[in-house]
């Protein structure tokens, strides 16, 4: 790997010099760069020659990485810095001394499904739907209502088959690595990470359905905003799109993927999984 680069939560003060840190570590054989993740048009004008991107953060700066290293194949390495850190591998007290054996081929690459939205805007005045998009999603798609706390309308429908329409607060579709974000916040399963199902869940549904649904991953779903309120199609958290009542959101399998590589077992997930979810394993 000839030219490295290092992504930081700015943030977080502590993950600077960490970045710094690790720059000094590389071998002189190696280049480096290193930017904040905060700078979405930097970032894509680097990524393009390079070949691997560390991320100092947690999760959030990895969807904020996973943005412009997708498009290029580009692995990613994560340091967490933050509370849970799914998607990170490393911590920071052993990040220095293991990092070489990610540089040298000693691990293997993940391969992380990620999802696609086009939102499709009902032309007022010229009869004419036009779309934007598409907008690609590492963790999740979410329509949910804006600054009015009032609840939407939303008709879904799979692979064109209606299967509910619902009055909720919003609606997911989350990736299997979005599984343990949003919408295990709102009751929905974890999924193993490298699994290609999505997962539908509605958000506090008043009426209607309230159940997760997990699809096969070539599933396309459409959400349908009906009613009179207005909505936000939120896309890993970062891009927020204001939506109209008779908007819809096409949501299915992206073709890009977010690779990771990995040094632990693929077991290494469920060994942390109750420490990162903040509980504690008594031994016997």
């Amino acid at each position: 790997m000839k030219t490295i680069g290092i992504i930081y939560n700015a943030r977080i003060p502590e993950a600077l010099d960490l970045s710094t840190a690790i720059a000094n570590e590389l071998s002189h054989q190696q280049s480096s760069w290193i930017a904040p993740a905060e700078d979405l048009d930097d970032l894509k004008e680097r990524v393009s020659d390079t070949d691997l991107v560390i991320t100092a953060g947690g999760d959030g700066t990895i969807l904020r990485a996973a943005r412009v290293t997708a498009p290029h194949d580009v692995p990613l390495v994560g340091i967490n810095m933050g509370r849970l850190g799914f998607m990170t591998e490393l911590q920071v007290n052993e990040a220095l001394e293991m990092l070489p054996q990610y540089l040298d081929g000693s691990c293997r690459v993940e391969e992380h499904n990620m999802v696609q939205a086009q939102l499709i805007r009902k032309g007022i005045g010229t009869g004419e739907d036009y779309v934007e998009g598409p907008f690609h999603a590492l963790n999740d798609v979410v329509m949910a209502r804006g600054s009015v706390s009032r609840v939407l309308t939303i008709k879904t429908n799979v692979d064109g088959a209606d299967l509910a329409s619902l009055r909720a607060d919003g609606m997911i579709l989350a990736t299997a690595t979005g599984s343990t974000g949003y919408n295990l916040a709102v009751g929905g399963p974890i999924l193993d990470p490298l699994a290609e199902s999505l997962v539908l869940k509605p958000i506090a549904a008043h009426v209607g359905l309230s159940a997760s649904l997990v699809l096969d991953p070539s599933a396309q779903v459409g959400l349908h905003l009906e009613g009179a309120q207005d909505a936000v199609l939120s896309v890993d958290g970062f891009e927020d799109l204001p939506m109209k009542p008779g908007d819809w959101v096409k949501v299915e399998q992206s073709p890009l993927k977010t690779k990771f590589l990995r040094l632990m077992p693929h077991s290494h997930f469920y060994a942390t999984l109750t420490r990162r979810l903040g509980f504690s394993v008594r031994g016997r």
